[in-house]
This record gives C-alpha cells, structure tokens and sequence, in this order.
C-alpha cells in the first residue's frame, strides 16, 4: 500500500480512443497531501502495464454507504472532474515491458 492513502476506488471512465480507461479515486490521511505524480510512479513498478490507471482524482474523502463501503456508483457518475490527474498530460506512455529470459 502507497504510504498516506487511507482509501481507493478504481473505476472505468470512457476512453475516445478505445475501451474504457482505469481512473483510480483515492483519499489521504489527515493532514498529509498526495501528489499523483508520484503514486503513478509507485504504481508503475508494482502492476502490469494494463492495469495502471491513465487518471488519478484525489479527495479529502470518498464517498460512502452507512456501512462504510465506497460508493463507486457516485464515483462513476461524477467521472473525469477538473481536478482529476492525467498521465497523458504529463507525456507519460505506459507500454507492455518485455521480460527479460
């Protein structure tokens, strides 16, 4: 786990391009402040290619029901936001890394 993140909801948002895209919401600690920049990054050397998300949104906190489980409906409905990270912004290209025999 990244350090600082208290919650993570991955979701699909529409991809112009082709099928959907990985956005992944998450919230920090109190009082700590996470740069997607470097979650990406973190992320990047643990998970496959096709998994890493193209979108980061970070919130004080995620929505949830009253029995705490993250309320991805919502998430899914408010989708790409003003706010939200994209790794194409920032020329990062994710490609499959070939293994090494």
């Amino acid at each position: 786990m990244y350090p600082d993140v208290v919650d993570v909801a991955a979701i699909p948002v529409p991809s112009e391009f082709s099928e959907d895209e990985v956005m992944i919401v998450v919230s920090a600690l109190h009082g700590r402040e996470l740069f997607p920049m470097d979650l990406f990054r973190f992320l990047e050397s643990r998970m496959a290619h096709f998994m890493l998300p193209s979108y980061i949104r970070v919130m004080p906190e995620l929505p949830k029901t009253p029995t705490q489980k993250i309320r991805k409906d919502l998430l899914r409905a408010e989708g790409i936001t003003a706010d939200t990270w994209f790794r194409g912004d920032h020329g990062i290209e994710v490609r499959r890394k070939k293994h090494k025999a």
